[in-house]
């Protein structure tokens, strides 16, 4: 099989750590994930996220373009959980939206964002998870990380409107859309043969790609 470099994308407990797993371990590939435990801004961002938000930022997006870079070079194929364009379309500006991310720093942000972003090689696919925001927060509710507890509604619901318009206008490489409710590819195999069918579907050029009665793109 050709070399693949794929991205999954979707709000907070849709299902992204959980299906990059899995499709490495079933696949064979390289996985990557998000850096948190050794990041150093973190713990300060949760004390004061209007001093820190900036930082925090700009380390995330290092961390990403250099995970990106590392993916896209490397022998086989790559699945990362989360894409570093979600970064700014999404991250950021939700920060800043809620006044926690300046008008001045979300610009340099913006500015250093699209400078990085325009040399980094196109991912051939993006997996798009969605889910109600009422079956995100029983997620959240069930696995209780002390860092997310106050993830409220509201905050998924600003994130997830953020997603629909960053879809809407993303054309770096296909998308596939997987509804995460109505598929368990976590504790239902045959849910999760489906989904790693249809993605190698969609790598393989096939325009579209559906799941059951829903449009796969």
């Amino acid at each position: 099989m050709t070399k693949r470099l794929v991205l999954v994308a979707g709000n907070i407990a849709s299902g992204k750590t959980s299906l990059a797993e899995r499709l490495g371990a079933r696949l064979g590939w390289r996985t990557a994930f998000e850096s948190v435990n050794d990041n150093p801004y973190l713990a300060d961002f949760y004390a004061d996220m209007r001093l820190w938000s900036f930082h925090l930022q700009i380390f995330f997006l290092g961390h990403r373009a250099q995970q990106h870079l590392e993916l896209a070079q490397a022998p086989q194929s790559a699945i990362a959980d989360r894409s570093i364009y979600e970064d700014a379309h999404i991250f950021a500006r939700a920060l800043y939206h809620l006044g926690n991310l300046s008008e001045r720093d979300y610009r340099a942000y913006r500015q250093v964002f699209d400078m990085v972003t325009s040399g980094l090689p196109r991912p051939d696919l993006l997996l798009y998870l969605q889910a109600p925001v009422t079956v995100l927060v029983e997620r959240i509710n069930q696995r209780g990380r002390a860092i997310e507890k106050g993830i409220t509604p509201e905050y998924l619901s600003l994130l997830e409107s953020f997603y629909g318009e960053w879809m809407q206008t993303f054309d770096l490489c296909p998308v596939l859309t997987i509804r995460t409710d109505d598929l368990d590819f976590v504790h239902q195999a045959p849910h999760f043969d489906i989904v790693v069918d249809r993605i190698l579907d969609r790598l393989a050029g096939k325009e579209e790609v559906l799941f059951g009665n829903q449009g796969g793109e």
